[in-house]
């Protein structure tokens, strides 16, 4: 199998320029969002398998095979992104010059999507996520829209974060589960 490349233009649009403030809890531990950039990708590639690294344990194919695998899948999932939502925000997650987690945003009317956010397992179950998308809500609040997001159907994890948030189920599709927050207070 061999790994699909990453496409050759500019992987991640000029001018997004990261609009979403850094929430203040976040700040306070040293954790910033910054613009992704070219030289992210590579560490992108590795965050992106470590989201699919349950999934694949259970598969029996050699690590030569699973690693050109999670390479085209990656590849095509950025290249989905960005033909997508090219005026989305693509931010990293970091602290300091460690790289924690990417949170790609698109604000769009009338609502905002929450496209990917992924947290490096080092850094998982520290409130990064809530915290990130609490700051998305009231954004989203003061320009009257709401915000939406797609979860894998078996990550229950997640969809339990979200439902604490205030997120609702509003459509099951298949092995993703799409969940709405409708404008409104945010805590």
């Amino acid at each position: 199998m061999s790994a699909v490349p990453v496409p050759s233009r500019p992987p991640f649009p000029p001018g997004c320029d990261g609009r979403l403030a850094t929430p203040g809890l976040l700040r306070a531990r040293g954790i910033s969002l910054r613009p992704a950039r070219d030289d992210d990708l590579p560490w992108l590639r590795v965050l992106y398998a470590t989201t699919r690294a349950d999934e694949l344990a259970r598969v029996p194919w050699p690590e030569a095979a699973k690693r050109d695998f999670l390479d085209s899948q990656f590849a095509l999932q950025h290249l989905h992104y960005l033909s997508h939502y090219d005026q989305a925000d693509f931010l990293i997650i970091e602290n300091g010059d460690l790289s924690l987690g990417r949170y790609y945003l698109y604000r769009g009317e009338p609502d905002y999507l929450i496209i990917d956010i992924s947290i490096d397992p080092a850094a998982r179950n520290q409130g990064i996520a809530g915290a990130l998308i609490v700051q998305t809500q009231r954004d989203a609040a003061e320009r009257g829209r709401g915000v939406q997001l797609h979860v894998q159907i078996d990550n229950s994890r997640a969809q339990r974060l979200y439902e604490r948030v205030g997120f609702g189920a509003v459509e099951d599709l298949g092995s993703h589960r799409r969940m709405r927050w409708p404008t409104g207070l945010v805590e």
